[in-house]
């Protein structure tokens, strides 16, 4: 069990949050809603400092955050990214990031530095917007060839006709060419490594509807289908583009993770301070970490006396007293006195870092999971090929040789059966379930993560900032009389502890005065002292102050030779918590609580939800270990947790769900987030993830149906090209619309 603080507990890092996400679709899905909530801010190019800013929340913020900021000496410009929470400065040499996190927290701001050089993940989307680009341009085409279709449609004929279908070759097929580059990189990467993907049959169908249109045209045919050829390029961009987005959501959590490591550190050679970054750190340095500042690499203590805040990896809401001889970890929160530390290890041979590595292999085991259209997909692009070439054959056969004919089967054959509506029954599904649960408070970041939710037997909760809102709250400030309150109140005044502050924030809601103290000070990894009326007044540790330590957060006043007085702080229950708890375990879910918490807070919380099954103490390994070791029993698991010390098992889960209030990392780990407070809407999202899952397997019979019907009529020789163009979109529609039938 976790020694008693100086003044308690700190809060399980509550942040707000504001994130986007684009949920999948394909081609005819555009009508269905969108839970996409984009932010526009932009990184500085070749900023120097990189901040993370966990409570930003909306423009107001962005305004304050970049206001004060170039308010600060040596800064030149700031710019605010909503979207990853985050602030680049570029500033003169010289200037270090403390006293802008100082100017934030003054403002009331959370700021932490980051390491601009690990996040590679948040570079410009040059994909993004690479295919956004070839769907303008595939949609001008489309409209203009379309006018000059109609044309042709309307009875032009001969030289007239021809020169219309020069002109819509002139437009289709540079188009063809550039816009449809995905698609053929992607079939040619496959041919070569000797597999046939969903994109072989889309890039055949549409360089043979291409190469039909020119042999028609060079014939001066009466058809040519360039309007065909470029409409399948146009949607099928549409819904690359959309599930590319869906992907590119969910950034890499190990390069957050491996981000929060402190990027310089303070070591301590011939007797000076010099600031050098942490990859030049060796096993042996003494390093020096100031009040505040997070730990930079793993190291034993040599020097002074504090305490530590492991809230961000351990889940642990009680700080924890070290002096000379203590090991820490990277990344803990130095909160009152100064410390040297003699390193033991540090960049990649932290603990910070092996949790990162974890985290990331967690992640790689997830992407393993298959949706169920790519499972049909493997099955589905041999037959297209195969029918295909039959038609071809047995035309040729039929015919006495006539390739013209043939070869107009063999296309109407690709394109009719082109997997559009296969890939779209999943991605439609998920858009219209995105939009449903984004109004109620869930947003969906992964495109298989429904299809994961209904799967779904076994429910893991966190604690603190989950279940709990990760806030302490004085509990029997009403015992104390005024006097002793207004004692206490300015002794937590002096103290930027957790609890002190919530001590202050409680005392101050009671309408007190805090009293007129002299000689206040702070005793790093004790408490604060000072006088009052003569007397030596104390507000902190259980064995300082000369009070029994307990199981529950809390600190202790003592008022000269007066007994100790208990001040004890409790977590206020997430609204929602047992309501959604109750849900899961009626709907036959088996739910457990995992916390890295002291064991009497775990065990109270369980109880009070109806939990049955808890472990508390658990470090983040064991957390993951927990998960992985369900899995390994045939158990689907859902991860709800919110903290650094989560990440590792959000990210192994069968699917996850993190808080708004989540750290960066453990949302970014999570398939899924939670945007506002109320937490019953999880429960709500595992009924739909349900119906999402039978609305996928209703719009795979649709297209099987669609197929068994359209297939035929092609293979006889009854489709041209541009029917089977128009058939294709007619089912991608028509799954769609099933698709928006669970709204």
């Amino acid at each position: 069990m976790s020694v008693s603080p100086a003044i308690g507990a700190a809060s399980g890092a509550p942040e707000s949050y504001d994130e986007h996400v684009s949920a999948s679709a394909c081609p005819a899905c555009l009508a269905a809603p969108s839970a996409e909530q984009m932010a526009k801010s932009g990184d500085i190019k070749g900023a120097r400092i990189m901040l993370s800013l966990p409570t930003a929340h909306c423009a107001v913020c962005i305004t304050d955050v970049e206001r004060e900021l170039t308010r600060q000496p040596g800064v030149r410009s700031a710019r605010v990214n909503l979207t990853l929470k985050r602030v680049s400065v570029d500033a003169e040499p010289g200037v270090e990031p403390a006293p802008l996190i100082a100017a934030l927290d003054r403002i009331g701001y959370e700021a932490h530095e980051l390491d601009a050089g690990m996040l590679s993940a948040t570079e410009t989307d040059k994909r993004g917007r690479d295919l956004l680009m070839r769907i303008g341009v595939a949609g001008f085409a489309m409209m203009n060839i379309m006018l000059l279709s109609i044309a042709v449609w309307s009875g032009a004929e001969a030289a007239t006709r021809d020169l219309f279908h020069w002109i819509s070759a002139a437009i289709a097929l540079p188009t063809v060419i550039f816009a449809g580059q995905p698609f053929f990189i992607s079939a040619w990467g496959a041919l070569r490594g000797g597999r046939l993907g969903m994109d072989v049959p889309i890039s055949l169908a549409i360089i043979l509807a291409s190469a039909i249109s020119v042999f028609e045209t060079i014939k001066h045919g009466h058809h040519a289908y360039f309007d065909a050829a470029v409409m399948l390029t146009f949607f099928l961009l549409v819904g690359r583009y959309l599930d590319y987005r869906t992907r590119a959501v969910a950034r890499s959590a190990a390069e957050e993770l491996a981000a929060l490591e402190v990027p310089r550190a303070t070591v301590l050679r011939d007797g000076a301070e010099v600031v050098v970054p942490v990859g030049e750190l060796h096993p042996g340095d003494l390093i020096r970490v100031r009040p505040g500042g997070r730990i930079p690499a793993d190291g034993e203590v040599t020097l002074g006396t504090s305490e530590t805040d492991r809230s961000l990896l351990t889940g642990e809401t009680l700080p924890v007293y070290v002096g000379p001889g203590a090991m820490l970890s990277a990344g803990e929160v130095n909160l009152t006195g100064p410390l040297t530390l003699r390193v033991t290890a540090a960049g990649k041979d932290s603990s910070l870092h092996r949790m990162a590595d974890l985290v990331a292999m967690a992640e790689s085991a997830k992407t393993k999971y298959t949706s169920l259209a790519e499972r049909a997909a493997r099955a589905y692009a041999p037959i297209v090929h195969l029918l295909s070439f039959t038609a071809f054959g047995v035309w040729m056969w039929l015919t006495g040789g006539d390739l013209r004919f043939a070869i107009n089967i063999s296309a109407a054959v690709l394109i009719i059966t082109c997997p559009c509506a296969l890939g779209l029954a999943v991605p439609a599904v998920v858009t219209a379930a995105s939009g449903k649960l984004f109004r109620r408070g869930l947003l969906i970041k992964d495109g298989t993560a429904l299809e994961r939710l209904a799967e779904v037997d076994t429910v893991v909760f966190d604690k603190t900032g989950t279940l709990t809102m990760g806030t302490p709250k004085p509990e029997n400030l009403d015992d104390l009389n005024a006097q002793d309150m207004a004692v206490a109140a300015a002794l937590a005044a002096g103290s930027s502890h957790p609890l002190a502050r919530a001590l202050a924030e409680g005392a101050a809601a009671a309408g007190c005065t805090p009293a007129t103290l002299d000689d206040l000070r702070e005793v790093p990894g004790y408490g604060v002292e000072g006088r009052w009326q003569g007397q030596i007044v104390r507000l902190g540790r259980a064995d300082w102050i000369g009070a029994a330590a307990g199981n529950s957060t809390a600190t202790h006043l003592k008022i000269g030779t007066g007994a100790p007085i208990t001040l004890r702080f409790a977590d206020s229950l997430r609204p929602g918590a047992e309501t959604a708890v109750a849900a899961l375990i009626a709907q036959g879910k088996r739910v457990l609580l995992v916390s890295g918490d002291v064991e009497g807070a775990v065990a109270a919380l369980a109880q009070r939800l109806g939990i049955s099954e808890w472990r508390a103490g658990a470090l983040p390994q064991e957390k993951a270990a927990l998960v992985t070791q369900l899995t390994g029993q045939g158990a689907r698991v859902l991860m709800v947790g919110d903290g650094l010390n989560d990440t590792a098992a959000l990210a192994a889960a069968h699917v996850s769900v993190s808080p708004a209030s989540a750290l960066d990392a453990a949302r970014t780990a999570s398939d899924i987030v939670l945007l506002g407070q109320d937490l019953s809407p999880v429960a709500d999202a595992v009924k739909i993830a349900v119906q999402a899952r039978r609305r996928i397997k209703e719009n795979f019979g649709i297209s099987i149906l669609y197929n068994a019907v359209a297939v035929p009529i092609a293979l006889i020789g009854l489709a041209t090209p541009l029917a089977a163009a128009l058939a294709m979109s007619a089912s991608s529609i028509t799954v769609s619309l099933n698709s928006l039938r669970l709204k």
